[in-house]
C-alpha cells in the first residue's frame, strides 16, 4: 500500500494507527526531510494547525545515519535544534520494527519524546509522537524535499 500526504492528513487517527501498522520500518532517511504535523487526527482542525505549526514551530528533520543521529529543523529560519538519537527498534504501537527517534539522552526540551517512524509510500513516512512512553499525543509526516506530497504546497506556504 501507498499514501500520499493528503490522504494521511485526512485519516482519522484510527486510520492512521491502521496505516502505521501495516508499513515497514524502511530505511533510515538521509538528509532534509520535510514535516507536517499532524495533530487533532480527523477533524476540521489538521489543516489550521499543520499550517501553523509549520510556519511557526517545526518543519522537518536532517537526518544522519551514519551517525545515528538526527535534529530537527525549527522556526522560520529552519535553525537546526533538539538532537535525538535514530536507529531501528520495536514500536510502541505493535513491537514490530520501525525507526524509532530517541530523545531521552539528547535533549532537557524533549528528553520524555520519542518518535517512530514507518515508510507509508515512495519517500514518505508517516510518524507517531509518544509523551514518556506512555501516551500517544499526535502523529506527523516525513517525505523527501523533491517529493509531490499530493497536496500542493506545504501548509502554510504560498502557492507558486
Amino acid at each position: 500500500m501507498s499514501f500520499t500526504e493528503s490522504e494521511l492528513l485526512a485519516a482519522g487517527d484510527g486510520r492512521l494507527e491502521e496505516i502505521f501498522r501495516a508499513g515497514p520500518a524502511g530505511e533510515v532517511p538521509r538528509g532534509p526531510m520535510e514535516g507536517t504535523a499532524i495533530l487533532g487526527a480527523g477533524t476540521a482542525l489538521v489543516q489550521p494547525i499543520a499550517a501553523l505549526v509549520r510556519l511557526a514551530v517545526w518543519r522537518g528533520k536532517v537526518f544522519s545515519p551514519e551517525n545515528g543521529y538526527l535534529s530537527n529543523r525549527l522556526g522560520p529560519f529552519d535553525a537546526l535544534a533538539v538532537l535525538a538519537r535514530v536507529a531501528p527498534g520495536p514500536s510502541l504501537v505493535d513491537e514490530r520494527e520501525c525507526i524509532v527517534i530517541d530523545y531521552s539522552r539528547t535533549s532537557l526540551v524533549a528528553r520524555g519524546v520519542r518518535d517512530e517512524i514507518r515508510q507509508v509510500g515512495p519517500d514518505l513516512y508517516l510518524g507517531a509522537i509518544w509523551l514518556f512512553g506512555a501516551s500517544r499525543i499526535g502523529w506527523f509526516t516525513l517525505r523527501t524535499p523533491e517529493t509531490d506530497s499530493g497536496t500542493g504546497p506545504a501548509p502554510g506556504q504560498p502557492q507558486g
